[in-house]
């Protein structure tokens, strides 16, 4: 069995997309599991249905205001970077409303109810693949895998848009009786499970290069501390993942695949640029080419 696992990881989850596309179309890969984390999990379910095209247009068009109903920060633009700061109007409302983040993103919801049909949720279901979306049970400190087999239409959706949920800067979710966010907090690259549920062969592609490459810039406010803050702790989590990844393979005797980012395509994901985003697309896309073009030859040998 082989399966497709992408990591969690914001807007560079275009970059992703493009890899997945190659390894589809290009390569004619068949999976049978599709795992994702966050941004992955937002992929997944398309790239199982395998339109391509269609999650295509929407991570090359999409911007904060499809992704959030309630921003929590600004975006500043200054000599080509990109920083952001608090919102002070925004988290304040949310506050008084008694909400517990900064931000809501009751827009993505939409999104992913408008991008994913009810017609496709049950063509996907019957088709036997196993999509797996992950979340993080923040009540029970404990991850969980949500697979399209056990639930109807409305609820996986929702458990779509859960694992996107990157608290405290959107939205937090309380669901049968438990609140529930990111799957990044809790499994950033859930390789182990995919080997768990039978895969022999992963194909695993990380939104973060191989090697740290990065030296953050200070932090310039509250704001982008707690963001470098938790940008810092989920590279820990992503790193303690591919080794425990890598550890199971080794005894199941299962092979895994790792498409890395060749360099740092940003320091904030939750900066969603329609320029740059489409740009990752194709760069994931040629990146996935020459890898396999580099070791086609050995594989023949």
């Amino acid at each position: 069995m082989r399966a497709l696992v992408i990591s969690g990881g914001g807007s560079k989850g275009a970059f992703a997309g493009g890899v997945a596309q190659y390894l589809i179309e290009n390569r004619a890969h068949k999976y049978d599991i599709f795992i994702g984390t966050s941004t992955g999990s937002l992929l997944v379910s398309h790239l199982a249905l395998k339109n391509v095209e269609k999650i295509k247009e929407v991570y090359t068009n999409v911007n904060q205001n499809s992704i959030f109903s309630l921003c929590p920060f600004k975006i500043k633009r200054k000599k080509g970077l990109e920083t952001i700061s608090i919102n002070h109007v925004n988290v304040l409302k949310n506050l008084a409303r008694g909400r517990k983040t900064f931000g809501e993103s009751f827009n993505l919801k939409k999104l992913i109810k408008n991008t994913l049909s009810e017609t496709e949720f049950n063509q996907l279901k019957a088709s036997g693949k196993d999509v797996v979306i992950t979340v993080s049970n923040l009540s029970l400190n404990q991850v969980e895998y949500k697979s399209i087999k056990d639930f109807d239409y409305e609820a996986f959706c929702e458990w779509v848009w859960i694992s996107c949920n990157y608290t405290p800067f959107m939205s937090l979710v309380k669901k049968d009786g438990c609140e529930y966010a990111d799957g990044g907090l809790g499994s950033m690259v859930p390789i182990e499970e995919a080997i768990k549920r039978g895969a022999t062969h992963v194909d695993a592609i990380i939104l973060q290069t191989e090697i740290t490459h990065l030296n953050r810039m200070p932090s310039t406010n509250a704001f982008s501390l707690l963001t470098n803050m938790f940008a810092f702790m989920l590279d820990r989590i992503e790193s303690q993942n591919i080794r425990i990844g890598k550890f199971v393979a080794s005894n199941q005797k299962a092979i895994i695949d790792f498409y890395y980012t060749p360099t740092v395509l940003t320091t904030n994901a939750l900066i969603f640029n329609k320029e740059k985003m489409t740009t990752w697309w194709q760069s994931g896309f040629k990146f996935a080419k020459y890898k396999n073009e580099e070791i086609s030859p050995l594989e023949t040998e």
